[in-house]
């Protein structure tokens, strides 16, 4: 590994290909002792792997071998542009969807983390986005153990008044017709990283059914999540106003063959003022949030 920190974790930047061969890119923390466990660190919508970076060398330090990456469209797995230098290429016309994320992306990321490390037991970190794709995987029977973070099914009246109404209008008056008139979702409009076109339309299709994904009738994924036997633990924090305590549990109610654990947490438990939909993730939550995550990752069964 090329790039050592001074806090005994091997740090390396690489791409790995999805499942139908596109190279997204990535970076592997490694520990300088003992590799114990496994870990994909799979993002939230429109959110890039360096957000995780922290909490992903966190883990690294604790023993695991620990993998973040950018689904396609997104930081380093967006195209580069022949002109300028080092510029993201145009998403106008780039094809990708939510659904294509898991089925090519992140089936990949699992694929990839299980060969490499096939003796280690496999777990799973999922952000919102990240933690409702698993039950869209063909392959999640790897999974050993999986932790979601802010992960709902979420429909738009599951959120919390008055973000709900924000989310309305962004989606329906802002997003569409600016998707519609760009050739792709800017963000700059308040979503985070830029979207392909196809992804954010899923989206919002999703958003605005009251069953979320659940009831995308060209959602051929869906039987997957019945097929995940492992160990499922989804935090819901009390104060994310799109990962709501009912939307979590309509996304859990999609795993048939686990029984979901469900732990709510609010800022006083981990000692904080706010933690909202993003900040879990945060580094100050070292001695906290992510000490629970990462002894509740590395338990045995």
């Amino acid at each position: 590994m090329a790039e050592a920190e001074v806090d005994d974790v091997f740090i390396d930047d690489i791409t790995f290909p999805a499942v139908d061969g596109y190279a997204l890119g990535a970076t592997l923390f490694l520990p300088r002792g003992a590799k114990q466990h496994a870990v994909v660190i799979n993002s939230a919508t429109a959110v890039p792997r360096k957000i995780y970076r922290k909490f992903a060398g966190y883990l690294a330090r604790r023993g695991f071998a620990a993998l973040t990456y950018d689904y396609r469209g997104i930081g380093d797995s967006r195209q580069r542009s022949l002109l300028g230098y080092n510029r993201p290429k145009s998403l106008v016309g780039f094809k990708a969807t939510m659904a294509d994320w898991a089925a090519l992306d992140i089936t990949a990321a699992v694929k990839w983390m299980r060969e490499r490390y096939h003796t280690l037991p496999l777990t799973y970190v999922g952000h919102s986005f990240g933690g409702q794709a698993l039950g869209l995987l063909a392959n999640n029977n790897e999974v050993k153990r999986a932790l979601l973070v802010a992960a709902q099914a979420g429909y738009w009246k599951l959120m919390a008044s008055p973000e709900r109404y924000r989310v309305y209008a962004l989606l329906n008056f802002a997003g569409t017709p600016l998707t519609r008139l760009l050739g792709y979702m800017p963000g700059w409009s308040g979503v985070g990283e830029d979207l392909p076109k196809g992804v954010f339309e899923q989206w919002v299709r999703w958003v605005m059914t009251e069953r979320y994904l659940f009831d995308d009738p060209d959602l051929k994924a869906l039987p997957n999540f019945a097929k995940y036997a492992g160990v499922l633990r989804s935090i819901c924090l009390s104060d994310d106003p799109w990962a709501t305590r009912p939307a979590v549990e309509l996304l859990c109610s999609g795993f048939k063959a686990t029984t979901p654990e469900i732990l709510t947490i609010t800022p006083a438990d981990a000692d904080a003022k706010t933690i909202g939909h993003l900040g879990f993730f945060r580094p100050e939550h070292r001695d906290t949030l992510w000490r629970g995550a990462a002894e509740w990752l590395e338990a045995e069964g």
